[in-house]
């Protein structure tokens, strides 16, 4: 019995203190719209679409939130990134077409339509669209994750919370248990981008080690 108690012990702490540790680390780094420095582009997470195809009511609020930083000139352009399963699911033209009522002029938008996780809206904002610095736009529950991941692709970020509306109980408590293992995954794909970059830097530092006299 002990040993069962030991391993549910353990297995606790893998999923809480990443969390908790993510929590601290970025409390600093996350503002709210109108206390937002200033960067280059909001980075705005997908949540899912309804039946009929517009926004769901947390990713409107992300859009939402990336639309007053724009018109407040914090920031010049906004990404969208959400993912395509079909041609009647595609979250980034929802994304878009809300983003323009609000105001956004569509030069303005960017779209990546791969956004189906949050290291792949990282990854693609750094390599694809060639972002160094940004804000990323979403609900508080969801920042300390992006913002690792973010950060650990070289990217210089900071967060937006994006809670504009009064989300139910047990949505955020469903949010709050699924940040659990997300969190531990989220510290894991850091640490393995991190070291992709400094493997990287690394081959890109060494000399040239071919024969001085030719072959």
């Amino acid at each position: 019995m002990v040993w069962i108690a030991l391993l549910l012990v353990s297995l606790a702490a893998a999923l809480l203190l990443p969390r908790f540790a993510l929590i601290r680390r970025y409390s600093d780094q996350i503002f709210s719209t109108d206390s937002a420095p200033s960067r280059t582009t909001a980075i705005v997470f997908g949540a899912g679409l309804r039946r009929d195809g517009t926004p769901t009511l947390v990713l409107a609020d992300r859009v939402a939130a990336a639309a007053s930083l724009y018109h407040r000139g914090t920031v010049q352009s906004i990404l969208l990134s959400g993912s395509t399963r079909a041609e009647s699911y595609d979250e980034a033209e929802a994304m878009r077409a809300l983003a323009v009522q609000l105001g956004v002029d569509p030069a303005d938008i960017l779209l990546d339509k791969h956004g189906t996780r949050t290291l792949e809206t990282c990854l693609r904002a750094s390599q694809s669209f060639g972002i160094r610095s940004a804000l990323l736009v979403t609900q508080r529950f969801h920042l300390p994750r992006a913002l690792v991941l973010c950060e650990a692709l070289g990217m210089e970020a900071d967060g937006v919370q994006a809670d504009l509306s009064r989300y139910s109980t047990r949505s955020r408590w469903f949010w709050e248990m699924r940040e659990l293992p997300a969190s531990l995954v989220a510290v894991l794909d850091a640490v393995r981008a991190r070291q992709a970059l400094r493997d990287t830097a690394e081959a890109v530092a060494l000399p040239d080690r071919g024969d001085p006299h030719g072959s």
